[in-house]
């Protein structure tokens, strides 16, 4: 129904979601020191962070940073429409638990797609 997005397209934007989600951290919560000082210890606020930043921003943008550096965007699988909140919150919840974003089925949908009712698209 929807041409699939390669792998590689989606790896690379969520590691710009994830290096955002780092340097916002780095710069705001993780105090002074050297970088290694400050690096330490912050992996769950990196987490924190980009899960607000991923579901704030498909929640009301319809892509991530990411998405759209690399020309992705989230719509509904059954209509093509926008996602909804709640679907974003589920996207993003399961995209969070590693697993669910890695396991493909034969159309390319990871879990956590499925389970919300969403797709990525090209923009």
């Amino acid at each position: 129904m929807y041409p699939r997005i390669s792998q590689g397209r989606r790896a690379l934007g969520i590691t710009i979601d994830w290096l955002a989600a780092y340097a916002v951290t780095l710069g705001f919560f993780a105090g002074s020191g050297t970088f290694l000082e400050r690096s330490r210890g912050i992996g769950g606020t990196v987490l924190l962070v980009l899960t607000i930043e991923y579901l704030i921003l498909v929640c009301f943008g319809g892509s991530s940073f990411g998405h759209r550096i690399v020309g992705l965007k989230v719509i509904r699988f059954s209509d093509g429409g926008a996602a909804t909140p709640l679907q974003a919150l589920i996207r993003t919840l399961l995209m969070v638990i590693i697993i669910t974003a890695i396991t493909f089925d034969e159309n390319g949908r990871g879990v956590n797609e499925r389970l919300s009712n969403t797709v990525l698209v090209r923009r």
